[in-house]
């Protein structure tokens, strides 16, 4: 695969501000089914390239996006859905915001990494389906956790008020409830994919690692497809270590990066503690580095990778996991 010529384009709401970059030509369309119809056309002609040797370069957008991925991958176009904090690292000092200019960047960008780009894979629209009702579930359980809180105070503070605690009562019992609908839901729709079914009872047949973190790791991984390693994902996750040296004067510790899916670090956490206290092998690594002298957090990030590890050989390996401490002795 050449790529021969670059349109970067910049989404918003209501529009696509697009450039070609050879030509610098610009132009505008609307963000609906009619303007990229009339975008995909103007890009062949102007570019005089074909379909196969264009790459389309735009930043996730999330909602506003979507259309116009679909559509465009649907028609077979070369995209590179890139991170704008990737693409402002990338070109150095700049100065002004506007469309225009972010659509020139986004050209920019994409023409000078377009030897050793990868153009995105699509999810299925199963997968895209489960991850917008993951979305929508993250949100849920975020406002009964809050409305939980809220209620708990307002019980040990406030004097007995029957009407506010059976209103925060009613809201936390609609949002379980709503919740609950979510979940099955996603599970109607794993059960229903034979692949996504097996990945998923692969990923549960390993101590720790319960069924919301199996399905983040299903849609974050476009069924373990989007990842070649294990790492990559531990570093996606933020809970890969990295080096923090330079010559003989910085001598830093090595330590996590910022740069990470929280959700996914977040949900990493919860299953290294599970894993601690539900499976033997790594309650006795656990015991046994704080034995020593090693730092708690540090070790529960070794159980981490160590699960993310042991999710992508299961998977790979197409077998379940096998808990080798019980056949030892």
């Amino acid at each position: 695969m050449e790529i021969k010529g670059v349109i970067g384009i910049d989404v918003s709401k209501l529009t696509l501000d697009c450039c070609i970059h050879k030509s610098q030509d610009f132009r505008v369309f609307k963000n609906d089914s009619g303007g990229i119809k009339k975008l995909m056309d103007w890009s062949l002609k102007k570019s005089k390239t074909d379909k196969d040797n264009l790459l389309f370069v735009l930043e996730h957008t999330g909602l506003y996006s979507d259309h116009l991925v679909r559509l465009l991958d649907g028609q077979g176009c070369l995209l590179n859905i890139v991170s704008g904090l990737e693409v402002k690292r990338s070109l150095g000092i700049t100065r002004g915001k506007d469309d225009r200019t972010d659509a020139k960047r986004l050209a920019l960008y994409g023409y000078r990494t377009r030897e050793e780009v990868l153009p995105n894979k699509m999810p299925s629209s199963t997968l895209a389906r489960l991850k917008r009702l993951m979305s929508m579930r993250r949100k849920l359980v975020g406002q009964r956790a809050g409305h939980m809180a809220t209620l708990r105070e307002q019980k040990r503070v406030l004097e007995e008020d029957p009407l506010l605690f059976w209103v925060q009562e009613d809201v936390i019992d609609l949002l379980t409830w709503r919740i609950k609908d979510l979940e099955r839901e996603m599970d109607k729709l794993i059960q229903g994919d034979m692949e996504l079914k097996r990945i998923l009872a692969l990923l549960t047949g390993i101590k720790g690692i319960g069924k919301v973190t199996a399905r983040f790791m299903i849609v974050h991984t476009v069924g373990f497809t989007s990842f070649a390693t294990w790492r990559k994902f531990a570093s996606y996750c933020g809970i890969a270590p990295f080096p923090h040296t330079s010559g003989t004067s910085v001598r830093g510790r090595t330590k996590v990066s910022r740069l990470a899916n929280r959700e996914g670090k977040a949900l990493l956490h919860q299953c290294s503690l599970s894993a601690i206290k539900c499976n033997p092998e790594m309650k006795a690594y656990y015991e046994r580095r704080l034995t020593i002298g090693k730092s708690k957090m540090s070790t529960l990030n070794i159980i981490r990778n160590k699960l993310v590890a042991r999710a992508f050989a299961v998977v790979f390996r197409g077998t379940p996991y096998v808990n080798t401490m019980g056949y030892a002795g």
